[in-house]
């Protein structure tokens, strides 16, 4: 591979689609292991005798690894390459369920988060990954179609996951079970065709040209400038950790003095929007229609499942948008922003129906197209670190939205919802404000075209 971390193009269309396909399914595997656990672990941790205010300090602390380690794992992902990067944190993930599944102490409860809360960053290598592989027109349409493959193991795992605890010992068995998926994701990622994507470089460098539905990416124009002179070679990324530091620092150092503040607020306020809403919605439904939570799950899982919809139909539109993504994020912002607002002043169920169905659509659609934003504008050259560093604002998200939530229903149960609305009219504002950056003659600016 070549020095930039390992990124390429497959040898031929056909051997690309089988790359992107075993991705796909690197996705579905990862999220239904993890989903078959998660849901389980706060009663777990309460039969091994923590306290409620213990229980949340872990679970504080594997948001905080999370929130430091995403930016740093995606900039050396950038830096040896992602074969070797995916890899790692599949395994060291694996480690972390296993200790789970032995866990009898809550010692042991909290070692176990440890390595998964640092290097449980698998799906955004995968999507660096992605981005590698197609080219900026088509990577909408396959990060849509991964994110709908991740979303349907989500779906099925805590299905699996109930009715394995219900056995003797249940929750040891899910969790070996969780380690094995991920042993099992890791044979996948090393089975993969590398050895055909190294081939597809050097063909790509004596100027062949491939063309498919998931087509190579040519070289580009960056807007980050590149550090290239500090970057450790694919095959041989056991050279000096200090070496290895030194480059990532240097890679984060770029992202933080680039102009992608305003994209990164976006996905920071349009999160928020998002946890807000989801923040007391059984606790809202109850209070205002007298609505069971039984009700309510069935109504989230009936989103969840629109959701994979959208990400199936995410081609069609951003055909339909002629592939203009930031025109695209407005639109769904926009109207995540009025069907927010639609389900806050609701007066029946039908309406909160309604606004959660279309909710399912345009949320979906808008995460992908922030993601799309993040890598056009900002460059190819640090993929892993410009995702890493998105899910770091995200996980901030997360750490506000309860506090925000919880003042907000200090005044009405529908205060969460309505401070979501505010929040993404800001985030409108800032794209409105800074479209001449993405925009010109009414296109996004692809560094392809």
């Amino acid at each position: 591979m070549e020095e930039d971390g390992g990124r390429g193009a497959a040898a031929s269309p056909g051997a690309s689609a089988r790359f992107v396909r075993c991705l796909y399914a690197v996705g579905f595997l990862d999220l239904f292991g993890v989903s078959m656990v998660v849901p389980l672990m706060n009663l777990h941790i309460k039969s091994l005798g923590a306290s409620p205010t213990v229980a949340g300090i872990i679970g504080s602390l594997y948001g905080i690894m999370q929130l430091f380690s995403s930016t740093f794992v995606g900039c050396w992902s950038d830096i040896v390459g992602r074969r070797y990067s995916l890899l790692t944190c599949i395994l060291l993930s694996a480690l972390g369920y296993f200790i789970l599944g032995m866990s009898t102490t809550v010692y042991l409860f909290a070692i176990s988060r440890v390595p998964v809360g640092i290097f449980k960053h698998t799906l955004s290598i995968s999507k660096a990954l992605l981005s590698d592989l197609v080219s900026e027109r088509d990577r909408p349409l396959v990060m849509g179609r991964f994110n709908a493959a991740s979303s349907v193991g989500f779906i099925l795992g805590p299905v699996v996951g109930g009715y394995l605890t219900e056995l003797k010992d249940g929750f040891y068995q899910t969790s070996f079970i969780c380690a094995s998926i991920f042993l099992l994701n890791a044979g996948l990622v090393w089975m993969l065709p590398w050895s055909e994507e190294n081939t597809g470089n050097g063909k790509q460098k004596q100027g062949k040209k491939r063309t498919d539905s998931i087509r190579a990416k040519p070289n580009c124009d960056l807007q980050l400038k590149s550090v290239t002179n500090g970057t450790v070679a694919i095959d041989s990324p056991f050279q000096s950790p200090w070496v290895q530091i030194v480059t990532v620092l240097k890679r984060i150092k770029e992202i933080a003095c680039s102009d992608l503040w305003d994209i990164f607020l976006v996905r920071l306020l349009m999160s928020v929007t998002i946890l807000l809403y989801h923040s007391n919605f059984s606790l809202a439904l109850e209070e205002r229609f007298g609505v069971k939570p039984l009700f309510s799950g069935y109504l989230m899982s009936y989103s969840s499942s629109l959701g994979v919809l959208a990400g199936c139909l995410l081609g069609p539109i951003t055909r339909l948008y002629q592939h203009n993504t930031y025109r695209l994020l407005l639109h769904s912002s926009t109207f995540t922003c009025t069907l927010i607002l639609l389900y806050a002043s609701a007066l029946s169920m039908w309406m909160v129906i309604l606004s959660s169905t279309f909710l399912a659509f345009s949320t979906t659609i808008g995460r992908t197209c922030i993601i799309d934003l993040e890598l056009t504008i900002g460059g190819n050259e640090a993929s892993g670190t410009l995702l890493g560093v998105g899910q770091s604002v995200t996980s901030v998200g997360r750490i506000i939205a309860p506090l925000l939530s919880g003042i907000a229903q200090e005044f009405s149960p529908c205060g969460p919802p309505s401070l979501a609305v505010a929040l993404a009219l800001v985030a409108i504002l800032i794209m409105n404000v800074n479209k001449q950056k993405y925009c010109s003659s009414g296109n996004v600016k692809l560094k392809n075209q």
